[in-house]
């Protein structure tokens, strides 16, 4: 598989994406845009589910959203580190898919794996434009990078009408029954926090956010970069 993308998003989990930003990707991808999905870990550090299952609940998902790829750097659940290795394998993704624009999580979040993710992600795309740096790789430099939410909100500087493919969100988040749905899991479940009410609790915010433009349902996301206008 091969091709440029528009927009690749990385995750430190298989679903952090999806609850971002699942609504934002379904809007692209109905639009024709090429997005990918990379995820960092397989989640083999999850309470509950297991690598193989995770593997094909991702599957489902990407299958809902119209992803054009989605792959998974294998790199160590709850081991992310801000090391060379971890970042020159992000910066081999972003050289050869060659997006016009990142996203990566908010670099504020009560799980530690997704400021590790954050904080690598934009040391990536740094490295990615220069041309010196891992030379055997084409150097890319990307247009923008953006960061979503997953567990914590904060004030954004973008938000996303996805009022139009909000059941799109809803089926991607649903192919996760291991992490979100406890009675599909069986006995052998373990109570989190993801498996006690966290989907209602993500529409609920999704519905907040989209409240302050009359709007059913919107994503939100941050840019460190000042956003361009030229008339208003």
């Amino acid at each position: 598989m091969s091709g440029k993308l528009d927009l690749l998003i990385f995750g430190a989990h298989p679903d952090d994406a999806e609850i971002g930003m699942a609504g934002t990707i379904a809007k692209h991808t109905a639009a024709g845009q090429r997005v990918g999905i990379c995820d960092l870990t397989l989640a083999e550090m999850s309470s509950n589910g297991t690598v193989a299952i995770r593997r094909r609940e991702a599957e489902e998902a990407a299958k809902v959203l119209g992803l054009a790829m989605r792959s998974n750097l294998e790199l160590p659940d709850r081991g992310l580190t801000l090391t060379k290795e971890h970042v020159d394998r992000i910066v081999a993704e972003i050289r050869r898919w060659k997006p016009r624009v990142v996203f990566a999580p908010y670099w504020e979040d009560r799980h530690p794996d997704h400021i590790a993710c954050s904080k690598l992600v934009q040391e990536a795309v740094f490295n990615a434009k220069l041309r010196k740096y891992m030379p055997e790789l084409e150097a890319h430099t990307v247009k923008d990078t953006y960061f979503y939410f997953i567990n914590d909100l904060d004030v954004c500087d973008v938000m996303v009408d996805v009022s139009g493919v909000y059941e799109r969100k809803v089926a991607a988040l649903q192919a996760y029954r291991s992490q979100f749905d406890p009675i599909s899991a069986g006995n052998d479940y373990v109570q989190t926090p993801l498996n006690q009410g966290y989907l209602e609790r993500v529409e609920a915010r999704d519905r907040l956010l989209g409240q302050k433009r009359l709007v059913p349902f919107a994503e939100g996301f941050v840019n460190k970069l000042p956003l361009e206008a030229d008339l208003f």
